[in-house]
């Protein structure tokens, strides 16, 4: 009964030659997938630069634009408020 407790572990049989062509295989995918990332991120660019450069108004000045617009309709706004607050506050204090 001992001797069936005892046999010797199986090793596993691996094949070195397929493992080295599967790591040169996902190596070179690795390299193509890389490239193709390249590739496209250059051609995204080289569009953003293009719509860029045909804008009428630059970005940087647009965006100056915009701020103050922001600027401006925030000011309105506060001023409106305080004028409705202190009628309302008025109108109150009247009755």
């Amino acid at each position: 009964m001992n001797q069936r407790n005892q046999q010797s572990p199986q090793m596993i049989d691996i094949d070195i030659r397929l493992v080295r062509i599967g790591a040169v295989l996902t190596a070179a995918g690795a390299t193509v997938a890389c490239a193709g990332m390249a590739v496209g991120a250059m051609a995204v660019l080289s569009a953003g630069r293009r719509m860029i450069r045909g804008m009428d108004v630059p970005p940087a000045q647009q965006m100056a634009e915009k701020w103050q617009q922001a600027k401006e309709a925030s000011r309105a706004g506060a001023q409106a408020w305080q004028s409705a607050s202190h009628a309302h506050n008025g109108s109150l204090a009247g009755s």
